[in-house]
């Protein structure tokens, strides 16, 4: 099963548009579930960020950023890169947001490297 979750009426309503919109565009139908989440268990600091945690020397210049593991792991920054580095996003949107991401030149080429 696929499924998007929500917290909120707000939330809810931003998850079934965007299934009438992402529908609209593909031209077929969506057959994720959008459903009230019940509980959430955070994954074990291991599985943190697993993708971005494979590439040390990104991983450092983050935890030079972000010393404390909690705002490692909250951090929308290393949710990005680690998102870059499984593979998620195109040369064309690192290009817009690398130099919000608080890289040095030498992260800022390295993850180039990776999304080329």
């Amino acid at each position: 099963m696929n499924a998007v979750f929500y917290q909120n009426e707000h939330q809810e309503k931003m998850a079934l548009e965007s299934k009438v919109r992402v529908g609209t565009t593909v031209g077929g139908e969506i057959k994720t579930q959008i459903v009230p989440i019940r509980s959430f268990t955070l994954a074990e600091d291991y599985h943190q960020k697993y993708l971005l945690k494979s590439r040390k020397d990104l991983t450092n210049e983050l935890t030079r950023i972000y010393p404390n593991h909690r705002e490692f792991v909250d951090s929308t920054a290393v949710t990005r890169l680690n998102g870059y580095v499984g593979g998620h996003g195109s040369p064309t949107q690192l290009s817009r947001e690398i130099e919000s991401l608080g890289l040095s030149p030498q992260g800022k080429q390295a993850l180039t490297q990776v999304v080329r």
